[in-house]
């Protein structure tokens, strides 16, 4: 009898204790993103809150960056050709987060962003 409940209560904290990590594990939502001539394609990007984002990032002409005001987020996007950045994000707050280039690109820089819409 005491090693049954022995083994139940070993079984019970196993489930218990490996269930938060399960929980975390979600599948991100892939979501690519073109930078060219100071725009973002898409421009506007919509998820629910607590979605995890995986930003697939690339560029048509020079170097950009990416960079989510109010979060950590800010990478570099190579110029044409020579490659792509990927940027994991959870979006666990609820609110509208602008998207700028961080990287100076040009005449119209300061004009290239984007939204993020997390309800």
């Amino acid at each position: 009898m005491v090693v049954l409940m022995r083994a139940c209560v070993a079984l019970l904290l196993a489930v218990v204790l490996g269930a938060p990590a399960m929980a975390t594990q979600a599948t991100p939502k892939v979501i690519r993103v073109s930078a060219e001539r100071f725009a973002f394609t898409p421009s506007e990007i919509t998820v629910e809150r607590g979605t995890v984002i995986e930003f697939h990032l690339t560029s048509e002409d020079t170097d950009h960056g990416f960079r989510i005001l109010g979060t950590d987020v800010d990478v570099q996007i190579p110029k044409r050709r020579r490659g792509e950045t990927v940027v994991t994000y959870a979006a666990d707050t609820a609110g509208r987060f602008v998207i700028e280039c961080s990287r100076p690109c040009g005449a119209g820089h300061t004009a290239m962003r984007a939204m993020l819409i997390v309800k």
